[in-house]
């Protein structure tokens, strides 16, 4: 199943793709697919009209997360590119809801940075309530999985210990297109690959992560409660720009697409 957020023109609602319609889970306006996880809603349910996708403008599949956790070095190619032991504890950092932006929004660069990186990865939403999940439980708490480009402005990021300064900016983390259920999308077999102006830059798969996406949800959910709606996006691959001789930082009129044969498509052009 691949849900999505909407805009017909009344405003968020919760939805599904279907045979190359949209089949909308509520009434217009009453909230994307984060109200819809947060209320329980039926997610095969249909309440309207089918829609044909040109009818629609996509938001991010969870346009109002109460968190978005991101996770560094969790892959092992990428700690490799680095020169850096993969961590025994997943470390993490956060990003704001102001950081989303919708499949095919143009991302503004930030004016303060000149050395904006890509990076691929894939996340994955909370699907409800949930505290000290063991790991063996933990893919029933996960409604689905999506696509994210972490975007970071570096010379911000490393201007202090911690790394949040790079990674928050308006547009930070385009989100989309759909949120594909666990059934379609084995969690530990996810390809993902990204290409900068038709370029290949990255091309990875969630076998390489260093601490899986069942890991992951056992042991954030021990440090904090995990709320329907929540994002955590699990980590980049090997090739970020940053970490290529010469390096390559994003600039005005670039496009970065992160595509994956189990998710979809993310296009995302900047200025």
């Amino acid at each position: 199943m691949r849900l999505i957020t909407f805009d017909s023109g009344g405003g968020p609602c919760a939805g599904r793709l279907e045979d190359g319609a949209v089949i909308p889970l509520c009434e217009p306006g009453e909230g994307g697919l984060g109200d819809l996880l947060r209320r329980g809603g039926d997610r095969t349910a249909q309440a309207g009209s089918a829609l044909a996708p040109d009818e629609v403008t996509l938001l991010p599949p969870v346009p109002d997360p109460g968190k978005i956790v991101c996770i560094g070095l969790n892959y092992r190619s990428h700690a490799e590119e680095q020169g850096a032991d993969p961590p025994e504890t997943p470390t993490f950092f956060a990003k704001y809801p102001n950081a989303l932006a919708a499949p095919g929004a143009e991302v503004k660069l930030p004016r303060y940075s000149k050395r904006v990186d890509y990076e691929a990865e894939v996340a994955f939403v909370i699907a409800d309530r949930c505290r000290d999940v063991p790991e063996s439980e933990a893919m029933v708490h996960v409604a689905g999985f999506t696509l994210l480009n972490d975007l970071s402005a570096r010379d911000y990021q490393f201007k202090t210990p911690q790394w949040m300064p790079g990674k928050v900016f308006d547009g930070a983390a385009p989100c989309g297109p759909s949120l594909v259920t666990p059934d379609e999308a084995p969690h530990d077999r996810i390809e993902i690959a990204l290409t900068l102006n038709g370029e290949e830059m990255q091309n990875g798969t969630t076998a390489d992560l260093v601490h899986s996406i069942p890991a992951l949800v056992a042991y954030l959910s021990l440090l904090m409660t995990l709320e329907p709606g929540d994002i955590v996006s699990t980590g980049t691959p090997a090739g970020v720009g940053s970490l290529r001789d010469p390096k390559v930082w994003l600039k005005p009129g670039d496009e970065v697409v992160v595509s994956s044969p189990q998710l979809g498509t993310l296009v995302t052009p900047l200025s």
